[in-house]
Parts: C-alpha cells; sequence; structure tokens
C-alpha cells in the first residue's frame, strides 16, 4: 500500500513520536561487540541545577551528529550521558531555598543537609537530562551516570588515596583563592578575570630611624594593615643601604623590616612594594623566604578582624574608604591615580576573590603535567582546531599545585580522618574504626568535600567501571572525541588528560573538538543582564528540533563563535519544508503495492548519470568532512545539493517521464527514491526526525534510518563524462532564464530556440527540458546560424539564439551584450596576467595552471560569440 505525508511538516506531530520509537527500539544503545570497532564520546555532564541553554543545543547537537554518522558507520557507538553534582552552584541553590524558610545549613546539620540536597536532586537532576532528549540526543539512556553515584565515588577515592600514597596530595597552609560570598576555596581556573577602574594611592612609610620615608603605590590599601615587611630588589642602588633597617606601618604603629627579594621588578612603580603574607599570593612566598610572620585581617564573609584594629567589624569596600580617609588626615598619602586593572572574580557568583591564607587540600602538580603535555606534542590527543593546544601548553607549563579541598558540605567529602587521642592523619579507601597508631576509636573525617573538578576529570573512566576491570572499561577506553567549549580547556580537559595518563596510562580521548560560544544576532554574548538569552526549547517548540539542529551547524567550524538569529531558524524551518513538499511529491507518484525496486534501473538517461554523478560525490564529500569534523561544510553541501540540484533540477527534469508514463517514468522514479534515500541518510545526522518520518514513508529496506548503512562512494555511479555533458545544456537553460529576466519577459510567454553547438546530439536529446524549463515553443539544433535580430544567449558550449524582436528593445538588447562583452573581456585579462606571471607558472601545481587555460579558451570562446552576436545585431 503507497504511504503518504500530511500535506505540511509539523514536528510536534512527528518528534516526540519518532523518539519514542528510536527508544523503544534500542537504537541507542552501544553493545561490547568484538566484531566492531568501537567508537566512544564522554558527553560533559551538564549541572544538576542547569536548565538548557544554547550552548548545551550547540554541544549537544555536535555530539549527536558524530554518534549518528558512527552509528550508520558500522561502529558500536556509545554517547554515555550523565550528570554533574557541581558542588558551588548546588549547594548555593539548596541554602538560598532554606532561607526562604527561616532555616541556614546549620540549623539542619550535615545529615539534614544532605537529605535535603538528595531530594533537590531528585526533583531537579534530570530536568536537563530529558531537555536533552527534546534536542534528539541519541545517547545510551541505560548508562546514565552521575558524578556522586556509588561507581564515580569510589573511582573518586581510589583517586585520591592512590595520589596521597604517591606523595601527591598533601595538606598545608597556602594561599588560596576564597570567595567571600559562598564561602569556600575555588582553584585558580575558577576565577574569572574582569577589567576594573580602581585607583593607586601612593603611601609614605616612615623610617624607623626618623631619616626619611619610602613611598609605596597599592590598589588595596586596606591589606595594608597586614603588612609584616617592605622588600626592594638586592640590586637596586637606591635602596641598598636600606635593607635590614626598619619602617614604621601607617595607621598601626607596627615596626617593619626591608627586606631585599629578586621578586621586586625596579623598574615598576618605585621599585618598593609592600608585603602582606596573608593576602597576597606572591607576598606569601616572599613571607616564607624571609622567615616572617603571617597577620591574617579578614574574615571568611571578608569582613576585617580583631587583627585590623579600629576597623574591626567593617566590610572590605568600608575599610578602603577610611583607610585611605584616615591615610589622608595623617599625612601619609602622597598622591592617588586612576588605574584600570583586572581583578579576580568567582565564576559562579561574581563576587571579587580575596587572596587568604588557609590549610587546605592540594594535588602536586608537576609531575602530573610533564606527561600531559608530552601526550599533545606527540599526537596521543589532538586538539581541532589545533590552535588551542597553545593555550593548553600555556596553561600546563604554568601550572600551580590545584587547590581541592572545599568548604561545602555537598559532594564527595574528602577521605581522612584526624585521631582525637593521637593526632594521627589516616587517609583510607574505607572509613576506619580505629587509629592504626594508637588503637584509638574516636576519629573525627575531614569537614571539607573535593572541588566538583576532581571528579569530573575522572569521568572517560570512572563511568566506564573503573577501577574495576570491566568489560566496558576494556572495550570503550580509551574514548575518541570529546566535544566541549573552549572556556574550559583548564577547567576540565586539561585535568581528564592527565587524570587518564595517571590511572590508566592512556589519554582519556583522542581528539578534542573545540566549539565557540553561541552568540545573539549583533555577536553578543548572551547573558541575563543583557536580556538577550534564547531558550532552546522555545525555538523547538516554535520551528522544531531540527531547525535549531540545522542552524547551529550552519556556517560553524571548529573554534569559531557563531550568531544565531530568528531568520536562520526560519530558513532550516523552510529547508525542512523543502525536503518534505519533495518527498510528497515522490510518494504522491509511486505505484500502489509494497514491491518497489529499490535498485537502480540498468538503463539510465543523461539526467539520471548527472544526479548520480553528483550524488555520489556529495557522499564522498559529506562523508570526508564528518571525518575531519567539518559540520559546518557538510551541511552547506547538503543544503545545495538538496535545494538546487535535486530539487529544482532535477524533480522538474524527471516531471515529463513521469506524466509520460511506462518504463521511462518507472526508471525517473527508481532513481529519485534511491537518490532521496541516500540522501536523507547523509542529512540524518543533522536533522534526525524529519530524515526518519520521511524514510518510514519511502521504500525502504530495515527497521530504521538511524541503523541503517552510511551510504560509500561507488565508482559504478561516476559519471564524469555525463555529468560535463548534461551540465552544458543546464548552463543553456540557465543562460536562457537569465536573459529572459533581465528582459521582463513573463515564462508563460513562449518562443523558439535555435541552438547553435558542436554537442547536437546532447542538445537535442535534452529539447524537451528546453520547452519545460526555458519556456522554449520550439527547439531546433544545428553547427551554425545565421539570425540578424535575435537575441542571443552565450555560453561556454552554445550559442542559443531567440527571434524576439517584437518583445525587446533592440538597443537594450546591444547595451546587454556590450555589458556581457566587458565582463568577458575583463575574465580573460585576469586569467591571461596570472599565466603571464612567471612566479605563478613555476610555484603552482601542474592541474591549477591546466584548469585556467581551460578557464582561458572557454572565455576566449565565449567572447567570440558575444562578437558575433553584437555585430549580426548591428546589421
Amino acid at each position: 500500500m503507497r504511504k503518504e505525508l500530511e500535506k505540511l511538516y509539523d514536528p510536534k506531530q512527528v518528534e516526540d513520536r519518532t523518539y519514542q520509537f528510536w527508544q523503544d527500539g534500542g537504537y541507542f544503545k552501544a553493545q561490547v561487540d568484538p566484531n566492531k570497532k568501537p567508537y566512544t564520546i564522554m558527553m560533559p555532564p551538564p549541572n544538576i541545577t542547569g536548565q538548557l541553554h544554547m550552548g548545551h543545543a550547540l554541544d549537544a547537537t555536535f555530539q549527536d551528529v558524530l554518534i549518528r554518522f558512527r552509528r550508520m558507520q558500522g561502529y558500536s557507538a556509545l554517547w554515555l550521558p550523565g550528570t554533574d553534582h557541581a558542588s558551588i552552584a548546588t549547594e548555593a541553590k539548596i541554602v538560598a531555598a532554606m532561607k526562604q524558610e527561616g532555616l541556614s545549613k546549620e540549623d539542619l546539620g550535615r545529615d539534614g543537609f544532605l537529605e535535603r540536597a538528595w531530594a533537590w536532586k531528585e526533583t531537579y537532576g534530570n530536568r536537563i537530562i530529558e531537555q536533552q532528549k527534546k534536542m534528539g540526543s541519541s545517547c545510551d539512556w541505560d548508562r546514565q551516570r552521575f558524578t556522586l553515584d556509588e561507581g564515580c565515588s569510589k573511582a573518586v577515592r581510589e583517586v585520591f588515596v592512590k595520589l596521597y600514597e604517591k606523595g601527591l596530595i598533601y595538606r598545608g597552609e597556602r594561599i588560596i583563592n576564597w570567595c567571600p560570598d559562598c564561602l569556600t576555596s575555588i582553584s585558580d581556573a575558577e576565577v574569572e578575570y574582569e577589567e576594573k577602574d580602581g585607583f593607586f594611592w601612593h603611601i609614605k612609610y616612615p623610617l624607623a630611624d626618623g631619616t626619611g620615608y619610602l613611598e609605596v603605590a597599592t590598589t588595596r590599601p586596606e591589606t595594608m594593615l597586614g603588612d609584616v615587611a617592605l622588600a626592594v630588589h638586592p640590586d637596586d642602588e637606591r635602596y641598598k643601604d636600606l635593607v635590614g633597617k626598619t619602617a614604621i606601618l601607617p595607621l598601626m604603629g607596627r615596626e617593619i623590616p626591608i627586606v631585599a627579594d629578586t621578586y621586586v621588578e625596579m623598574d615598576f612603580g618605585t621599585g618598593v612594594v609592600k608585603i602582606t603574607p596573608a593576602h597576597d599570593p606572591n607576598d606569601f612566598e616572599v613571607g616564607l623566604r624571609h622567615n616572617l610572620p603571617i597577620i591574617n585581617t579578614m574574615n571568611p564573609d571578608a569582613s576585617l578582624n580583631e587583627n585590623a584594629g579600629k576597623y574591626c567589624g567593617l566590610s572590605r569596600e568600608e575599610a578602603r574608604k577610611q583607610v585611605v580617609s584616615d591615610l589622608e588626615e595623617g599625612g601619609w598619602l602622597l598622591k592617588t591615580e586612576p588605574y584600570k586593572h583586572n581583578v579576580g572574580t568567582c565564576y559562579r557568583c561574581g563576587s571579587v576573590v580575596e587572596p587568604r591564607i588557609s590549610k587546605q587540600w592540594f594535588v602536586r602538580m608537576a609531575p602530573l603535567a610533564e606527561p600531559a603535555i608530552e601526550a599533545v606534542r606527540n599526537g596521543d590527543t589532538k586538539f581541532v582546531p589545533q590552535r588551542f593546544d597553545k593555550i593548553y601548553y600555556n596553561w600546563m607549563e604554568n601550572i600551580k599545585d590545584w587547590c581541592i579541598s572545599r568548604q561545602l558540605w555537598w559532594g564527595h567529602r574528602i577521605p581522612a580522618w584526624y585521631c582525637d587521642d593521637c593526632g594521627e592523619l589516616i587517609v583510607s579507601r574505607e572509613d576506619p574504626s580505629c587509629c592504626p597508631k594508637c588503637g584509638g576509636t574516636h576519629l573525627t573525617q575531614d569537614p571539607d568535600t573535593l572541588d566538583t573538578w576532581f571528579s569530573s576529570a575522572l569521568w572517560p573512566f570512572s563511568t566506564l567501571g573503573w577501577p574495576d576491570k570491566t568489560p566496558e572499561m576494556e572495550y570503550f577506553y580509551p574514548t575518541n572525541t570529546l566535544v566541549t567549549g573552549y572556556d574550559i580547556i583548564f577547567f576540565w580537559v586539561a585535568r581528564m588528560i592527565f587524570s587518564g595518563l595517571e590511572h590508566t596510562g592512556k589519554t582519556p580521548f583522542d581528539t578534542v573538538l573545540i566549539h565557540g560560544i553561541v552568540r545573539d544576532a549583533q555577536g553578543r554574548k548572551m547573558s541575563k543582564s543583557l536580556g538577550n538569552g534564547i531558550d532552546p526549547l522555545e525555538i523547538i517548540d516554535q520551528y522544531g528540533a531540527d531547525a535549531l539542529r540545522f542552524t547551529l551547524a550552519t556556517n560553524n567550524s571548529p573554534g569559531n563563535d557563531m550568531r544565531f538569529s530568528d531568520d536562520k531558524v526560519k530558513a532550516s524551518r523552510n529547508f525542512a519544508n523543502k525536503i518534505w513538499n519533495a518527498s510528497r511529491y515522490i510518494l504522491m507518484n509511486l505505484p500502489e503495492g509494497d514491491d518497489f525496486d529499490l535498485t537502480l534501473p540498468a538503463e539510465l538517461s543523461t539526467e539520471d548519470k548527472w544526479i548520480l554523478s553528483q550524488y555520489n560525490r556529495l557522499v564522498a564529500e559529506v562523508t570526508d568532512n564528518l571525518e575531519k569534523f567539518e559540520l559546518g561544510v557538510a551541511v552547506s553541501k547538503l543544503y545545495d545539493f538538496i535545494w538546487d540540484v535535486f530539487c529544482d533540477w532535477y524533480i522538474e527534469l524527471t516531471k515529463p517521464r513521469l506524466q509520460a508514463g511506462g518504463g521511462t517514468a518507472m526508471g525517473a522514479l527508481r532513481v529519485l527514491v534511491y537518490v532521496m534515500s541516500g540522501t536523507l541518510k547523509l542529512l540524518h545526522p543533522f536533522m534526525p526526525f524529519i530524515t526518519e518520518e520521511i524514510w518510514q514513508a519511502l521504500p525502504h529496506q530495515g527497521e530504521s534510518i538511524m541503523i541503517a548503512q552510511w551510504p560509500v562512494w561507488e565508482e559504478s555511479l561516476n559519471f564524469a563524462a555525463e555529468e560535463a555533458e548534461f551540465t552544458r545544456v543546464m548552463d543553456a537553460i540557465k543562460a536562457v532564464r537569465n536573459v529572459r529576466t533581465e528582459m521582463n519577459v513573463p515564462p508563460s510567454k513562449k518562443a523558439s530556440l535555435f541552438i547553435e553547438t558542436k554537442f547536437a546530439e546532447t542538445f537535442l536529446a535534452s529539447a524537451l527540458f528546453f520547452q519545460r524549463l526555458a519556456s522554449a515553443s520550439t527547439v531546433e539544433v544545428e553547427e551554425h546560424y545565421d539570425m540578424p535580430g535575435a537575441v542571443q544567449v552565450i555560453t561556454d558550449s552554445a550559442r542559443v539564439f531567440i527571434p524576439m524582436d517584437e518583445l525587446i528593445d533592440r538597443e537594450k538588447e546591444l547595451a546587454r551584450l556590450a555589458k556581457e562583452k566587458a565582463s568577458c573581456e575583463k575574465d580573460i585579462e585576469f586569467v591571461m596576467k596570472k599565466l603571464s606571471n612567471e612566479g605563478f607558472v613555476a610555484k603552482a601545481p601542474a592541474k591549477v595552471i591546466e584548469n585556467e587555460r581551460e578557464k582561458l579558451a572557454k572565455a576566449q570562446e565565449k567572447l567570440q560569440k558575444i562578437e558575433q552576436s553584437i555585430a549580426a545585431f548591428s546589421k
């Protein structure tokens, strides 16, 4: 029975039903299959606090395109999904919700708070997963993981203990980045820098012996309350005699030493810096070298503490104003200069980060970074595009020890216990019941949790069962392609690479495909403050997921940002409608019954060979583009082929044959179905829903297009000669159409065509196409015509005469020919210049030179015909 499609394509009627069909069929599932090659993508786990935004939509589109492509190629393709517990963001949301009830974390206690957190996760944690499904994401949902699930937690504890035993995890006092709003430490990678307007305050520090003063400039005068020294460079002749002496700290009256240290830049400012070890990482290092005391003047919320004297209790902003005022009043403020500088802010809440002395847990990075740098240098892992490896090297080569402890309750608790009886530190894979040193049973676990990125760094292998040797770990690891934005190369990509190498001995993936960010139509970053964010779910509701996916892939190149606009989505929706209408046309012409022959007919017309040759080349090129991650290029080729070549040309060319019926109609239908089915397969990774719906309606073999075999280039479909032959006819038809359009001749006005060409057989065989597509009433073909007064249309293989004296203005036609002649002469001049350039001829490949010579010959032939036409018109 012949199937039909609805008159209009309605994504709402198709998408949910089709997605359920795929899930019911188990088509997303990947099996350990020794007869197949594995292909693995790990979904960057979105935060459980997250809602689908355009960045997620872009990420999901790229990953799904690649996984569907490889699945159709016959790989055992695993796209493993999951979510991240997102310590800081999740805890902040739960604390905010509790605040509405008048509750704090401390009111509930740790266990009570965690109970709430898990309940929140159960309610909201899968929201983004359901939204991913709306995009058409073909993940193996049965394998969905969560960074706090039992398996991932086991891997986290194994890694912590292993690194601790190797001396690569340690606990110590260091300057860390502290967020006074989130009330936790954050790593260097989690600090975002913003350029802000500030000031340089120049302050007078009197020498203790009364012989003068030293001038010091600072952007943060409130931190001077914790100053413990002044430092100068040991080679600075200006201050050599002052090293070892002391100065008086203004406002506090404390005597502080003057030390010499190479950290000081002689040519920056006055060459004198204040040393505040508790509030600056560089000062901390200077303090260690000179055995200086550490005076912390700030509370965790960035208000000043009792060490700040009379400023105790003030916020850092209030303290700054008061300190500056008091310096001015006391005569210590020499001058104030405006100054733009980068200020570190928390990537989560945007608060200004405080460098703060704190006892924390750290990962020793130097031994881990070295093999990770080498893995990218030797090509074990490649960045696409390659330019991003420079960012990776720069960060890894200058990496500092990673602060991994967080003062939060939601997350992986650090597996370290302190013996209350003897003070022993115990780090263990299992919860200890007694102290191994004294046998005491009074043990207290470290209250801190691990940085979220600690567990995310293990994602490629913890999700496959590591540290156990599972069949999945053996088969799917190392994974293949990581798709991610350039903004988390430091946060995540680098950490996964060194973690994979350290714990499995292999890089976790062979390719990192970097994409840019989605900007608005004006090129601005989408943000709440600008109010220019676009909800992907609203776009899907309005235009369908396929239109959104196609838009995100169009003109997208690895590593570059893209602009998103409604007009682009509408164009993608129109493209979907074009495919739908073309498919309906084919289906309406199919015969009744289910025994349609899916093979190509033995007898193929020239136009059949032309479309098959074009389709065959499309298969090769799209496959090559996807292999090289050129998704935007592949989409562009598919669009041009479907819209211009297949719909606007081939379908029109088949209409006379379908109307004629019989064997010629059946031959055309078999080619139409063959090319449409194959093209739908090529388009499927980008537009999965509409391609499945149409494929199911067309005659086909198999259960679903998503597990159908990916098309391959075939020598038997390479009809280069016939393609070139038919292109001559098309060029002539296009040229006639263009001239008629220029002259405002309506398509309904028929006219005789007299075609002068040396390819008479080709043009005679195509007479019907000129009648249908070029408004010809009759078509005659000869090797030569002499038709003064006729309009002449010229291509490189034919001259077409149209006797239209009554329809056109003779002078206008001469003007048009003159314009065409000038354009042709310009082309000839350009190519001749190239070919007369000795440097070009010497360096260019032979094929390029040959192409240029062919171009010149064609242009010269065309010019000759134009001149003949002008001469004929001038008689």
